[in-house]
């Protein structure tokens, strides 16, 4: 039997904590059928962007770093925050520019959205790819980033994440919508 969820009444807003990338609120919210009440955070971000370069030659430009909140070094694609009034698809271009110095030909595409953590995160994670991708530029990075860039040919994608090389949700997503958004079969290159 399917019932209907329905949306919790908020009550008001308890108190907000900015912590620089996220503001920390806690709401008090009713629950619909119960009429009970509750306290619940909700981290406020940005929305994300990442973003799948692609070189002539089917290699995806991927970026290690430091993060601080596993306290590993992890490989991902690039990406990061989108700004306040950026478009998603102009971010995620200029994360890889600014990460990697590679620009792909013409505009990225976009390939998903999805929510990064819904259960207590109100942001989307946009993913783009960029094709015909070369390095025109050095690295512009943060005071508080260090990169490796490196090149990987696309078809061994698959097996870098099933072996954990590559274990961030968000890039594994972007990968998955890589691979059925154009029609192509894990573990096979672009024809």
């Amino acid at each position: 039997m399917n019932k209907k969820i329905e949306k919790w009444d908020t009550i008001g807003i308890i108190n907000s904590y900015n912590l620089k990338i996220f503001n920390a609120t806690m709401y008090r919210r009713k629950h619909p059928k119960m009429q009970k009440e509750g306290n619940f955070v909700v981290l406020d971000s940005p929305s994300w962007v990442n973003i799948i370069p692609i070189t002539h030659d089917n290699h995806v430009i991927l970026v290690e770093q430091y993060r601080h909140g596993s306290d590993s070094v992890t490989l991902e694609v690039p990406g990061g925050l989108v700004e306040p009034g950026e478009e998603p698809r102009i971010a995620a271009e200029r994360e890889c520019l600014e990460e990697t110095g590679y620009k792909g030909e013409g505009a990225a595409f976009q390939i998903g959205r999805t929510l990064p953590n819904p259960a207590f995160m109100n942001n989307e994670c946009y993913s783009f790819v960029w094709k015909g991708c070369e390095k025109v530029s050095e690295q512009q990075l943060d005071g508080n980033e260090d990169i490796n860039v490196i090149r990987v040919p696309l078809n061994e994608i698959p097996e870098m994440i099933l072996s954990g090389k590559i274990n961030h949700s968000l890039v594994m997503n972007a990968f998955f919508y890589q691979f059925l958004k154009l029609n192509q079969q894990v573990g096979q290159s672009e024809k």
